[in-house]
């Protein structure tokens, strides 16, 4: 099992964590920027969905974050809850992993983990902002995030801090990719989310796909920089 090319999926160490996809195959429903479809395509894999078994095996004895699901929205329609037991089970067995979901289903997700999971909502605009806090508020894990990936609008202007800052634990900010110049998001959007972060002391990872518009429009906010203007902030949750 390699290590995944992931930037946010971190080891506590600041190496790069791995992948698993214990439900492989093409989810009926897919976004238009979805790179899962794109490598499905490519690599002329088996469009079935079905449970793998096997997918946990090959992990280092070595404390890991495992981001699970890489490549399928595991908590759509079209996965079989008995699947899901069988997921949350193997990560209940492997306790000195960290094993990191993120869904566009929130509405599905279960209101409990196992301690050693983060779980995370991926939101594109505010309109969608408001039910992936109030989900996440309920639900035991040991992590709650938002991917903000792709951004394609403002997300923050209009939520009140009350709202969402006393159950987030981390945000990542992105861009679409491949990246085009009308899906390129405003700095004034991501300004705005970052210091609404900064303001709760939420760790902010911004993914490498966003330093060309910030090197470009924004080099001298250092809201957006890490100890020097060669490195986006890319900081993880503590713990």
């Amino acid at each position: 099992m390699s290590r995944t090319k992931i930037e946010w999926v971190k080891n506590q160490d600041g190496t790069q964590g791995r992948t698993v996809n214990p439900v492989k195959g093409l989810c009926p429903v897919a976004c238009s920027y979805c790179y899962a479809r794109a490598m499905y395509k490519r690599f002329k894999w088996n469009p079935k969905i079905r449970y793998d078994p096997d997918a946990f095996k090959g992990l280092p004895s070595k404390p890991s974050r495992v981001f699970v699901g890489s490549t399928m929205e595991l908590f759509g329609s079209w996965v079989e809850r008995d699947w899901w037991h069988m997921i949350m089970a193997k990560c209940l067995s492997r306790s000195q992993h960290t094993f990191i979901f993120l869904t566009k289903q929130p509405q599905n997700l279960p209101d409990k983990f196992p301690d050693n999971c983060w779980v995370g909502v991926s939101v594109t605009t505010e309109v969608q902002l408001r039910p992936a806090i109030w989900k996440l508020s309920d639900i035991q894990c040991n992590k709650r995030f938002l991917s903000l990936e792709p951004l394609l609008g403002p997300v923050f202007s209009q939520v009140l801090p009350a709202e969402w800052d006393t159950d987030i634990d981390w945000i990542i900010i992105g861009q679409q990719t491949p990246i085009r110049k009308e899906t390129t998001p405003k700095i004034e959007w991501i300004k705005e989310i970052v210091e609404a972060a900064d303001n709760a002391e939420i760790p902010v990872f911004i993914k490498n796909n966003l330093w060309d518009t910030l090197y470009s429009n924004a080099w001298d906010d250092d809201m957006f920089w890490a100890n020097s203007k060669a490195t986006l902030r890319q900081e993880m949750p503590i713990g």
